[in-house]
């Protein structure tokens, strides 16, 4: 079947849905909605659906943004808008479809509660003007929470795989690389390297196996984008790794995901199945003579999983230790054949890249930062969320506008972004934008997306342990800067923290330090002082005083936290921190 049928297909199929007399109920059920309590809805709704006789289509969808606001349901009546309900829960289901479905009333209490005025009816018009969902422009979010991730023709009707068929049918290979070049996006695994000069050191590379990797390993606390596109859209991943093997010459793609992150990898998995049986991926594709396979591949928890050369040696079914440089991978990479290894966002620009050019993407975000950031925000603010924003939009913007400033009675004190291999800003930093250069400028990164607010009852030295005990227990152990500098960065700053620091160990940090970024292996510990030089930087005075007064400033430090190395404990800390938030 060739594109324009698919389309015709997709388009009528989408129409019907839209338009049908039978009501739509749609349920958020990326990982914040799953963790709210989402399928417990599904199932308490279509009991009482059963229960009442009420003919309903209930969609599975992804995450729209408002984390906080899940479980987040909305229903589509024919000829009305949708309307959103917030919270909801096996205690309030039965209102809402009493009160909406059967009655064709509206009760402000059911309807988006807090986040609009009190006493107004929240449709999707309305929705709209939320500062968390107004201030976003979502590309490679674009489908999420409106689409059911598990229909390929819902995808395919709006837009999908027409980047596709347009680079197939009107484009040579080279021209997709240049046009990724001129859109100047960057990686957004973190290191923010030119993707189209990236693409381009795979080309030369000879044939014909060649492999396109896609990074979803993802562990850094904190960070949830990447699994939630997966969650949400996954067709919007594999047709930006079919564009890449097209443009690369590339014959398989791998989607390598955190075994266990259930949502993520049956989503793919299924997307794979669907896109194989409509001729999407295999041979011959759209009557091009381009053929292209993906199949999904999963590690166990390893957080050096997540570089590249490491994330290689794991699909092989070794143990995820980074591989010493040269050969780099685009000349021996998985299987020893060329390959080449993108983050999921990266990828999942693409399609929109090539269907609307270079230059519309270049338009959106600030200096070299093009395009869009997709921001996990987690921490004190009275409004987490997964919100997809232009580059350059200022921390003080994010915090205020879409996190919806700070818990009550509490002050902004500091802001960990970049994931535990970031660093730590100040409550003076909130000027800085979301452009790679700038924050990096600044002693921090932009990292993966992750960004953890911290309120004046966080302490700056607790925190900084929480971050080096998480760094010291993912080591992979391969190289000795790594492995024992980690171990003595995590010995320092638990004497701090216990108030039992030893003339010098503040330049005994740094001179560990040095040693690591100047003779580790990878990124690990290369990049494993810069919480703690930025930590210092920000928040010297909570050092001195831990110190030299040998007390904590918000008490966090009062009981001494003497734990067996080569636990689990510390990284657990700061995970379930985030995840209480």
């Amino acid at each position: 079947m060739n594109f324009e049928e698919l389309k015709n297909q997709a388009d009528e199929k989408w129409n019907q849905l839209n338009d049908s007399p039978t009501p739509v109920i749609r349920v958020g059920t990326a990982m914040c909605g799953h963790a709210s309590g989402a399928f417990r809805v599904i199932q308490a709704l279509k009991t009482l659906l059963a229960e009442k006789k009420i003919d309903a289509i209930i969609e599975e969808v992804g995450c729209i943004g408002l984390c906080y606001a899940e479980p987040l349901i909305d229903i589509k009546k024919q000829g009305k808008s949708r309307l959103f309900f917030n919270n909801v829960s096996v205690n309030n289901i039965e209102e809402i479809v009493e009160e909406y479905l059967v009655n064709n009333k509206i009760k402000n209490a059911s309807t988006l509660g807090y986040l609009g005025k009190e006493g107004s009816v929240f449709n999707e018009p309305d929705l709209n003007t939320l500062p968390g969902i107004a201030l976003q422009e979502r590309i490679a979010l674009r489908n999420a929470g409106h689409t059911a991730p598990g229909d390929i023709f819902q995808y395919i009707a709006n837009g999908g795989y027409s980047g596709l068929n347009k680079a197939l049918s009107t484009m040579e290979p080279s021209d997709v690389i240049e046009e990724v070049k001129n859109s100047g996006l960057r990686g957004r695994g973190g290191a923010a390297f030119p993707t189209g000069i990236k693409w381009s050191f795979l080309v030369g590379s000879p044939g014909p196996t060649k492999y396109i990797l896609c990074n979803c390993e993802e562990g850094d606390p904190g960070a949830f984008n990447d699994k939630g596109i997966l969650e949400s859209d996954p067709h919007t991943l594999l047709e930006g790794l079919l564009i890449a093997g097209y443009a690369t010459g590339a014959s398989n793609g791998i989607v390598f995901i955190r075994h266990g992150h259930d949502g993520p990898i049956n989503r793919t998995e299924e997307a794979i199945k669907q896109a194989k049986e409509l001729g999407i991926l295999g041979k011959d594709i759209f009557g091009s003579g381009f053929d292209f396979d993906i199949e999904v591949s999963l590690t166990g928890e390893s957080y050096v999983a997540g570089e590249e050369t490491a994330l290689m040696e794991a699909v092989e079914g070794k143990r995820s230790m980074p591989r010493y440089r040269p050969p780099f991978p685009a000349a021996f990479g998985v299987w020893g054949k060329p390959s080449n290894i993108n983050n999921v966002k990266s990828l999942s620009y693409a399609p929109e890249i090539i269907s609307k050019g270079a230059d519309w993407f270049s338009s959106i975000g600030v200096n070299k930062s093009t395009g869009t950031a997709i921001v996990c925000l987690s921490g004190d603010v009275n409004q987490p969320g997964l919100y997809e924003v232009p580059m350059g939009l200022t921390l003080q913007q994010v915090i205020n506008d879409l996190g919806g400033g700070m818990k009550k009675d509490q002050t902004l004190k500091l802001l960990q972004t970049g994931g535990p291999l970031g660093g730590v800003l100040g409550p003076d930093s909130t000027d800085i934008h979301i452009d790679f250069d700038e924050m990096r400028a600044a002693g921090a990164i932009f990292g993966s997306g992750g960004i953890i607010v911290g309120s004046n009852k966080v302490c700056a030295v607790d925190l900084t342990r929480i971050l080096v005990a998480f760094c010291q227990f993912e080591s992979c152990g391969k190289c000795f800067p790594c492995r024992l500098g980690m171990e003595h960065l995590l010995e320092i700053v638990e004497r701090i923290s216990n108030f039992e620091s030893q003339p010098g160990d503040m330049d005994l940090m740094k001179s560990v330090g040095g040693t690591m970024e100047s003779g580790s292996l990878c990124g690990h510990g290369q990049l494993g002082f810069g919480p703690i030089r930025s930590a210092i930087t920000h928040f010297e005075e909570d050092f001195r005083l831990h110190i030299e007064e040998r007390i904590c400033p918000t008490g966090s430090c009062n009981n001494p936290k003497i734990v067996p190395k080569n636990t689990r404990p510390y990284a657990q800390d700061f995970v379930a921190g985030v995840k209480n938030d």
